[in-house]
């Protein structure tokens, strides 16, 4: 028992945080003996001053520092633990280590936890709204439900997931044998599950859970139950880990790519986290900012957004929107870029345009930052701004436009495989169009007037993020899942899945549209009987859609337990991921690949993307890509491969 608290592990971690607890009590109680603090300040300081050094305290013990902090000291330092895939045992999930793939799975597996929680939270809020009046929670206790809800599926699944897929194959893709800061991948990872776990224990905190939104909005955030301040500084966690994760990924790309592959040889999924990437590092500092300002405001009388003090309310809305509409394509980006790999493979098709569909990517960096007022237009901000902001968000419209195009055009006469992946991402392309089409409509002020705050509203943002990028999510999943554990999945129950998801999605929240253009305000724990029907039924509706999430889980968890082992390339693909075994070796490749071709070269003749340096290019006639697993290029454009 003396070794596992000496030693870095969850033991050691959780002495941290006791540690540091203590550490923020006696600090008060330094300042107590100074100044004559209320009793209650007391109480609200220790506990806020807790939740910033409980996290580093866990952090220090659980070794996220030890190589730092031995090399700082001048003491030899310790050798990375690059474990493969699946570690030595599952107790490897539970520690630090700089493998990439490791790490991969860490984030989404954890990723996977918090989606779940926020699903379960989705599934009491339509249970409380399935008839008018009160049913089972207060209204105060809703409000706590769809925070944490909006909070947890943004900032705790949609955001980290794809960073987790990311991190175990954009290494392989490009031909590197791990990131190019291992230590700091493993560290953004754990301070991830930090943030969720705030978010979570504010339920516990004096005055209940924060109920202000995910949009935490001041001066409600400044004048909220100590529940806000667990939100405040949780987004703090999960932010400072997508800065450092798209930090990585920016280095990775630039400087570890595999001779041969030039930027517009890269993978569209390359080029959609170096997109993500970037609006992650542009962005994100401003969420930071805007919760930093809140909490000066509650706990030192900043008064940045607290009127009575001199203070601008809606200078909070413009900092947290430039952040938060950006965000919108950081949980969309990479969802095109899977998209972009599954069509191009279960068409058997090169990409269409696949420069133009690079650059779209660029254009949607650029125009992210143009359009943030759009969520402004009630909020009483100055009127001359919103013509300008009307425009650039139809203009958006247009990269976004380019890359449907180019989908349906990369299908239009392809060979198609109609597994799993390519349902998703069919789905996809139906979900996050007709998303779309409601946020061209919401661009325009009139329409945005008439509806704000209503269950369009719900319907619009549950189209693009549920439509667009859960179903991405799924589609990269089910698509990776047998690089990822050597394993393959239940095909009847991936489709299951998906035709159940498909259906009872459209079934819960095609409805919203009407009752929202009806009236039905959105946020609130009860509402008129004219909307009791509709209520019911989509209640009923998102119940089966919770259900389909666990034909999900159970595919996983057996398929990954006792499925049948997955070839190296069971997807007949061309990038390089799929040409080394499943899983992978430890450092990915066994020679350094060099990349000779694009990777979407199916119907060329003698087509390949890359081969192991000393290995023979392939001739034409049955052409291969070399590596510990060979996957054949496609032959003809319009022609399968048998």
């Amino acid at each position: 028992m003396v070794a596992k608290f000496r030693g870095p592990g969850l033991y050691r971690a959780a002495w941290g945080t006791v540690l540091a607890v203590a550490l923020s009590y006696a600090i008060i109680a330094i300042f107590r003996t100074w100044y004559d603090l209320d009793p209650v300040i007391d109480a609200y300081a220790v506990l806020e001053l807790s939740l910033f050094l409980s996290p580093i305290g866990f952090l220090v013990g659980l070794g996220a520092f030890d190589y730092w902090f031995r090399w700082a000291s001048g003491r030899p330092t310790v050798p990375d633990d690059h474990s493969s895939h699946g570690a030595h045992s599952w107790r490897d999930y539970f520690k630090v280590n700089t493998d990439h793939k490791v790490i991969g799975i860490q984030y989404v597996v954890t990723s996977f936890f918090f989606f779940f929680v926020g699903g379960l939270f989705a599934m009491l809020m339509r249970a409380e709204l399935a008839q008018p009046g009160r049913q089972f929670v207060d209204a105060n206790t809703f409000n706590g439900l769809f925070s944490v809800h909006a909070s947890l599926l943004i900032f705790l699944f949609i955001i980290p997931v794809f960073a987790g897929l990311a991190n175990f194959v954009l290494p392989l893709m490009i031909g590197a044998p791990d990131m190019a800061f291992p230590r700091l991948n493993a560290l953004s990872f754990w301070m991830l599950p930090l943030g969720g776990i705030m978010m979570l224990m504010s339920f516990l905190a004096p005055g209940g859970s924060f109920a202000s939104g995910w949009t935490a909005y001041a001066p409600l955030a400044v004048t909220a139950p100590e529940g806000q301040v667990f939100f405040t500084i949780g987004v703090q966690f999960a932010g400072a880990s997508s800065i450092a994760t798209a930090l990585n990924f920016l280095v990775t790309i630039i400087t570890m790519r595999a001779p041969g592959m030039s930027f517009f040889r890269m993978p569209l999924l390359v080029w959609a986290n170096f997109s993500t990437s970037l609006l992650v590092v542009i962005a994100t500092p401003f969420i930071a900012v805007s919760q930093f300002m809140v909490f000066f405001d509650r706990s030192l009388g900043f008064n940045f957004f607290e009127p009575a003090g001199g203070g601008d309310v809606l200078m909070y809305q413009h900092i947290f929107w430039f952040y938060s509409h950006p965000a919108v394509y950081i949980m969309m980006l990479p969802g095109f870029g899977i998209i972009s790999e599954i069509l191009a493979v279960k068409s058997r098709k090169p990409i269409f345009g696949y420069r133009m569909m690079a650059f779209s990517l660029l254009a949607i960096v650029v125009l992210g930052f143009t359009v943030w007022a759009h969520h402004m237009f009630v909020s009483g901000m100055q009127d001359w701004i919103r013509i300008p902001m009307m425009i650039t968000t139809a203009i958006i419209a247009v990269p976004t436009g380019i890359k449907i195009f180019s989908w349906l055009a990369t299908l239009w006469r392809g060979v198609l495989h109609m597994d799993t992946p390519m349902l998703f991402a069919l789905g996809f392309l139906t979900m996050f169009t007709l998303g779309g089409i409601s946020g061209v409509l919401l661009a325009i002020i009139p329409v945005t007037i008439h509806v704000s705050d209503t269950y369009f509203i719900v319907a619009h943002i549950h189209y693009v993020l549920f439509g667009g990028s859960l179903f991405t999510i799924f589609a990269g999943v089910y698509y990776w899942f047998p690089k990822m554990t050597g394993r393959m999945y239940d095909e009847r129950l991936g489709k299951l899945h998906f035709w159940t998801t498909f259906i009872f999605f459209n079934a819960t929240f095609a409805p919203m549209h009407l009752i929202g253009i009806q009236g039905m305000p959105r946020r609130v724990a009860d509402y008129a009987e004219q909307w009791a029907g509709w209520n019911l039924a989509i209640t009923i509706m998102s119940f089966f859609l919770g259900l389909s999430a666990l034909i999900f889980a159970y595919n996983m968890i057996a398929s990954w337990r006792g499925g049948p082992h997955a070839e190296s390339n069971p997807w007949r693909a061309l990038t390089l991921e799929w040409q080394v075994s499943s899983p992978p070796p430890i450092f990915n490749f066994d020679a350094i690949p060099t990349v000779v071709g694009g990777p979407y070269e199916y119907g060329v003749p003698g087509a390949v993307h890359g081969v192991l340096k000393g290995a023979e290019v392939p001739q034409p006639a049955g052409a291969t890509a070399s590596g510990a697993g060979h996957g054949s290029a496609s032959s003809s454009a319009g022609k399968d491969e048998g």
